[in-house]
């Protein structure tokens, strides 16, 4: 497929720092930031929770169980950030006066997602016979499309608070309070809150609340920045655009880390990830972190993840994360047999049949697991530039089938698959998620139907000029910025990520030297005009079984390279193409 290179513009304004670089000026201005203070924003700037609709109600369902010493039952999600959500309820919940807080999560596999009747019944089951008012059920990171597993729990007396940042369907569940800034008419600024930051934003309204009436014999409130660790981890799994309030939550969840003041879950599970905890970024998060935290959602039971997130002990959290390492390790494979059959399906297809192809891709194998179409979408996704769904039989053997759908910019995906049901009701079971992301289920007789269905969707509602892939680069590099003084402003301007995107820069080398490395990987020394010394760089997964050509245009990262020196860097390479 052939890739377009575009380089952002952007001019710099406004009165920046002078110990900031220049570089790092120009980055920010072409991510249209002026203003050094939105640049990398702290928690003084935080929105207020008070325009969150929702939150009263959600605060009085809460000070009351408080009171009344009711049980509090914590149900998560089984991905990162419904683990990480679920262990920020927890411990806040606690820090604020709970007692007797208890959690669950779904199981992929047995329940399906989210808050179901049978998870409902088997919770019932589960908790423990005490006087008093009935449980208060709080579901975290979903709730907003689970209306059957609310309507269960209400017929039980439960009283439920959905907590969510889903994008919500015609109709509500019917909860006792919602909190959800996606909601109709929410006024709340930003509507980029991960689950986690959603049910963060309540523990901070209900710490209010409870200060104002005296809860705190000291005046005092429990410190819930403690929390942040677990935010920004859950914040940065989840893929939310990165604005300025979610740059704060995760910037101070990094500090926290960096400092060795995270929790012990998630302080073993960066140092079985083989990452530097003093110099821990968003990426580090999002590529090491995350998915071994994903993995036990993915192939066994999130609640291992989330008894690791609520370990206290080191001694305790270590064999946890490292229980996680393998089970990730175990999805790499999975993973990797999965994509080489939707690599087999498209053996034949070049560029050119790409273009003229069909402008969405379904994919299914009868063998594949449930908990890895996720990937398998977003992979093929990356390779074709096409919107996948991928999809497996939701349990081995089975007549329903669990899709994953991802997306390409400029395609809403959650709107592609409402617009399917809209057109043909009861084609699909339950779908769900963002712009970018969703999940859906149907019978694995629909699936021939859905496929034509979701290709004529997408082809209604996507600009066809949108499938023309391309790389937005920051430009290229002055000879003098190839140094470690800019490779560590890079690294701490962020945090980086979706929507604020880790600065890129193209240019082109000439290449020194190549060889291959790890059986799939391309180690280059290169050479460019005003730079004395060939520069390192390194293209993973950059080995294509021919060698590279003697000039060539990359785009690439500057980053730090601890292993050759303390004032080393070298090249990251994400693209590479004969000059």
């Amino acid at each position: 497929m052939t890739l377009r290179i575009r380089r952002r513009a952007g001019e710099v304004s406004g009165a920046w720092p002078d110990e900031m670089p220049p570089l790092l000026r120009r980055v920010y201005a072409a991510r249209g930031i002026a203003d050094p203070a939105l640049a990398q924003p702290r928690l003084s700037q935080l929105l207020l929770p008070d325009t969150l609709a929702g939150l009263d109600a959600a605060v009085d369902l809460l000070a009351d169980a408080i009171a009344r010493g009711t049980r509090i039952l914590v149900v998560g999600d089984f991905d990162a950030d419904g683990a990480t959500a679920c262990a920020v309820a927890v411990r806040g919940l606690r820090m604020l006066g709970a007692h007797g807080v208890l959690h669950a999560v779904p199981n992929r596999q047995v329940h399906g997602y989210g808050l179901s009747p049978a998870l409902v019944d088997e919770l019932s089951a589960r908790l423990p016979e005490a006087p008093g008012a009935p449980p208060l059920l709080v579901t975290v990171d979903h709730g907003i499309a689970c209306h059957a597993g609310v309507a269960a729990a209400k017929a039980r007396g439960w009283r439920v608070l959905v907590t969510d940042h889903h994008l919500p369907g015609p109709a509500l569940p019917p909860a006792d309070a919602i909190v959800n800034p996606n909601l109709a008419g929410d006024a709340f600024p930003s509507k980029c809150l991960a689950g986690v930051g959603v049910i963060f934003y309540v523990l901070l309204a209900l710490r209010a609340r409870l200060r104002r009436e005296g809860a705190f014999a000291d005046a005092s409130a429990p410190d819930l920045s403690s929390l942040l660790d677990l935010v920004a981890v859950g914040t940065v799994a989840d893929l939310v655009p990165l604005d300025a309030n979610n740059r704060a939550l995760v910037a101070a969840g990094l500090r926290r880390l960096r400092a060795g003041r995270g929790c012990a879950g998630l302080q073993a599970l960066v140092d079985v990830a083989g990452r530097d905890a003093a110099c821990l970024t968003a990426a580090d998060v999002a590529f090491a972190v995350a998915p071994r935290l994903n993995a036990a959602g993915r192939l066994e039971d999130m609640s291992l993840g989330i008894e690791c997130l609520l370990s206290d002990d080191p001694a305790t959290a270590r064999p946890l994360a490292e229980r996680l390492h393998a089970i990730n390790a175990e999805r790499r494979g999975v993973q990797q047999a999965m994509l080489a059959d939707a690599e087999a399906a498209f053996a034949a297809l070049d560029a050119d049949a790409a273009d003229a192809g069909d402008a969405a891709v379904c994919l299914f194998h009868p063998d594949w697991h449930a908990g890895v179409v996720g990937l398998v979408a977003s992979k093929m996704k990356e390779r074709l530039h096409r919107p996948v769904v991928a999809f497996a039989p939701s349990e081995p053997g089975g007549t329903s089938l669990r899709g994953s759908a991802r997306s390409i910019p400029g395609l809403h995906i959650r709107d592609v698959l409402a617009a399917v049901d809209s057109a043909q009701p009861g084609l699909v079971d339950r779908f769900g998620g963002h712009a970018m992301a969703a999940g859906l289920s149907l019978p694995r007789a629909h699936l021939p139907a859905f496929e034509r269905a979701f290709a004529e969707a997408v082809r209604r509602m996507l600009d066809p000029a949108l499938l023309a892939a391309e790389i937005v680069s920051d430009g290229a590099l002055s000879p003098h910025e190839f140094d470690r003084r800019h490779a560590d402003a890079l690294r701490d301007g962020g945090p980086w990520g979706q929507g604020f995107a880790e600065p890129l820069f193209d240019d082109v080398f000439e290449v020194a030297d190549w060889r291959v490395v790890g059986e799939r990987h391309l180690r280059l020394s290169l050479r460019i005009g005003g730079v004395p010394a060939p520069l390192n760089a390194i293209h993973f997964g950059g080995w294509t079984g021919e060698r590279p050509a003697p000039r060539c245009h990359l785009c690439f990262r500057l980053a730090a390279d601890d292993y050759r020196g303390p004032q080393a860097v070298q090249l990251i390479v994400e693209h590479l193409a004969a000059a």
